[in-house]
């Protein structure tokens, strides 16, 4: 759809569930010590993380194994009924997976279930260190914003956030 870098065959993009939960949050606490990703120090029990992913927009990238290579997963950003198609995700690759097209399959993937659910609007928050994340969001359509300066303090010093959004053109 949008981005569709070439993946490898012996990849496939499928649900995150339970049975993902522990490669999930390894993922997601590596990237968490990369210390370009997140303002997050660690990564939440399953329980929080289930509870605060929207069901139908979360996906994983299985190899041939079935081992979890990254994963994109989505959360309204309000619960007022105006932004109910708004959405902000977040997208994490394996660091050993990095470079073979998993990220832009994950994000198309999300861009594919949100949009058939009516969601207008795909946003992200991220650090302007962070420039192959802001690269695959732009390659995927995404737009920024602006940039929310000094907007927290991250292990002792304040950090920028670029703010992206996608505005879905098959929602009108």
């Amino acid at each position: 759809m949008t981005v569709r870098d070439p993946l490898p065959s012996t990849v496939r993009i499928v649900p995150l569930a339970a049975e993902h939960a522990d490669e999930v949050l390894a993922i997601y606490q590596a990237g968490i010590d990369e210390d370009d990703a997140t303002f997050e120090t660690a990564a939440p029990a399953w329980r929080a993380f289930d509870a605060a992913k929207l069901p139908g927009h979360r996906f994983v990238a299985l190899d041939a194994d079935t081992s979890v290579l990254g994963w994109v997963a989505a959360a309204n950003v309000s619960d007022r009924r105006a932004y109910a198609g708004v959405a902000e995700h977040s997208v994490y690759v394996h660091a050993t997976a990095r470079g073979r097209g998993i990220a832009a399959a994950l994000l198309d993937a999300l861009i594919d279930s949100t949009e058939a659910a009516g969601t207008w609007t795909l946003q992200a928050g991220i650090f302007p260190e962070n420039t192959s994340s802001l690269a695959l969001h732009q390659r995927a359509g995404f737009r920024v914003i602006g940039t929310r300066e000094r907007i927290g303090r991250h292990h002792g010093r304040w950090r920028d956030v670029v703010l992206v959004e996608r505005r879905s053109p098959v929602i009108a």
